[in-house]
């Protein structure tokens, strides 16, 4: 049996289902059993609770071979990363009273760093959290996701993808959602590893190469668009945060840029991904007309 955090999101549900394909048992820890009945219907066993209730993450970790754990994504996070800093504590009550033989968690290109990494803190602050803990840890440290690129399916119709990539034939680490899953998966069910391990996972991919991808599935020529650095408050508005709240996302985009986000970090293992972009938006195409 393994726990899989956040498996009604696209990364905890990636990792159940490869877990799944290898007929293996899984549960999840949901709030809501009626958003989850499709894993329930499938054999997932579901365990009422969430992270913001260690007791219930406890319970959910008992008898485990493993457990994956992650973060929710907050776009508007408060200035000391409150939230955050309370479900990492959530985890480590209860990763430190159940122990189990393996964890792994989800975090981010550049989350070596402390500072400048607007949104990633998060994650950062996961990774220290969790350094004294005795269970076997491995750290999934992913690339940008294909995934945050699908909005192009929308607004590229013109020909042009607005992107916060600059420049945008400038590479950075990106990946798949599936791929994440996938070596989430690996890791979960392979062979056991002691202390800690940091895995960077992705491939080095421009803004510009992402865009062409979205191009052949739309079967339309699509160059990506720059959004200059005096725009982005106004852009990331317009993708739903709230004004005066854009900050932690623009500085996200600025480490990125900088190339703190890049592959080889020291001490790291890298793991390549296997899914394209343009496998991510054809999935997403072939799913909204089906």
């Amino acid at each position: 049996m393994f726990l899989v955090m956040g498996i009604t999101g696209k990364v905890g549900g990636a990792t159940a289902e490869h877990l799944l394909a290898q007929d293996q048992k899984v549960r999840a820890l949901v709030r809501s059993r009626e958003k989850a009945a499709i894993w329930a219907n499938r054999g997932v066993e579901l365990v009422d609770g969430d992270w913001n209730d260690a007791a219930a993450i406890e319970r959910a970790l008992k008898g485990v071979k493993g457990a994956f754990v992650m973060l929710p994504s907050v776009w508007t996070p408060s200035p000391d990363y409150k939230e955050a800093r309370s479900i990492i504590a959530n985890y480590i009550a209860a990763l430190t009273n159940a122990a189990p033989p393996r964890v792994v968690a989800l975090s981010s290109m550049g989350a070596n760093r402390t500072t400048g990494l607007g949104m990633i803190t998060a994650l950062s602050l996961l990774e220290q959290g969790f350094s004294d803990l005795a269970s076997p840890i491995a750290f999934v440290r992913a690339g940008g996701f294909f995934e945050n690129f699908l909005y192009g399916l929308h607004v590229a119709q013109g020909g042009t993808l607005p992107v916060f990539y600059n420049p945008t034939d400038r590479k950075s680490t990106m990946v798949a959602t599936k791929d994440i899953g996938a070596e989430v998966a690996t890791l979960l069910t392979g062979p056991a590893w002691p202390g800690h391990r940091i895995v960077e996972l992705g491939s080095m991919v421009s803004a510009d190469q992402v865009t062409q991808h979205l191009g052949e599935v739309l079967k339309l020529e699509v160059k990506a668009f720059a959004v200059p650095r005096a725009g982005w408050a106004e852009a990331f508005e317009q993708f739903g945060i709230p004004k005066g709240h854009t900050g932690p996302a623009e500085e996200m985009y600025e480490a990125v840029n900088a190339g703190w986000m890049d592959v080889g970090a020291e001490a790291t293992e890298h793991v390549a991904g296997t899914t394209s972009a343009r496998e991510v938006f054809e999935a997403a195409q072939n799913t909204a007309t089906s």
